[in-house]
């Protein structure tokens, strides 16, 4: 028997606890966020039909090549997905933090895609 490490349980606990209170559609679509040690990805969920609207990451082409700290790179993927969103058509989001608290990375990207034209 394995033990799970408690940051990890303690992260999907608060993940579950948020997921129970919001869900996305496709006028209103959910950003969920998903932090790694190494970057960050955002994408667009229509939880009604299971599909992902938008998607961007610290690996897409026109970041990969991005140069500065992680929170920098959290606010450029934060514009990314508020492009993409536009283009879909998108302007109202319902935001998902997937568990992590609201500050740093996070809160960077938010701002950034608030600034980018996506309302939460």
């Amino acid at each position: 028997m394995s033990k799970l490490d408690p940051k990890v349980v303690r992260r999907q606990k608060l993940k579950w606890r948020v997921r129970s209170k919001i869900s996305g559609t496709a006028a209103k679509p959910r950003l969920s966020v998903f932090r790694s040690n190494k970057g960050i990805y955002a994408q667009l969920i229509n939880d009604k039909e299971g599909t992902t609207l938008a998607s961007a990451s610290y690996l897409d082409k026109d970041l990969a090549s991005f140069k500065g700290s992680k929170l920098e790179q959290s606010a450029e993927v934060g514009k990314a997905i508020a492009g993409k969103a536009k283009a879909a058509g998108i302007e109202v989001v319902v935001f998902d933090r997937g568990g992590y608290l609201y500050h740093g990375r996070i809160k960077a990207l938010a701002e950034a895609a608030r600034e980018g034209g996506l309302k939460f």
